[in-house]
């Protein structure tokens, strides 16, 4: 009587040999951290453009309050200096917004910049790891058929 061939070790073989190739994991792992970190120095020089922005707008209207609050001989005076101030405050603002602008410009330019080519990468890394692993899965499907015909071969004998 024939006896059907037990393939449990065949296939446990070939579980054991399927390739999993865990650097993907890792060059995506590293290729993400590269990301964040290119994205956190734009913040962090924005951040520091915004400060300093802000640090000079502050000053400035500190130095304009002084010639404010200066003594005057007439009360006309203190209305001029008033609008004086609120004229220049504007001014000020007008100036500073814009530099703000430039700021947000800037980072919307290089956000946009490393998007585009994280995407061409992750677009790069993706095809080749498809390559590699339908080359290794081809390999190991190779393997397992020569190892089942001679399993199968040597079951008959």
């Amino acid at each position: 009587m024939a006896k059907t061939p037990d393939f449990t070790k065949t296939l446990q073989d070939v579980m054991a040999k399927f390739p999993v190739d865990t650097s993907s994991f890792q060059d995506a792992f590293k290729s993400q951290t590269a990301l964040g970190e290119r994205m956190a120095q734009v913040a962090l020089a924005a951040a520091e453009r915004s400060t300093e922005i802000s640090a000079r707008w502050a000053k400035d209207t500190i130095a304009r309050m002084g010639e404010l609050t200066a003594t005057k001989e007439e009360p006309a005076e203190y209305a001029k200096a008033l609008g004086d101030f609120a004229s220049a405050a504007a001014e000020m603002a007008a100036e500073h917004m814009a530099a703000f602008a430039e700021v947000a410009k800037k980072v919307q330019m290089d956000t946009v910049d490393l998007m585009l080519t994280a995407g061409k990468d992750l677009a790069s890394d993706a095809q080749q790891a498809a390559e590699n692993a339908t080359r290794e899965t081809q390999a190991a499907v190779k393997k397992a058929a020569a190892a089942a015909s001679s399993a199968g071969t040597s079951a008959k004998l």
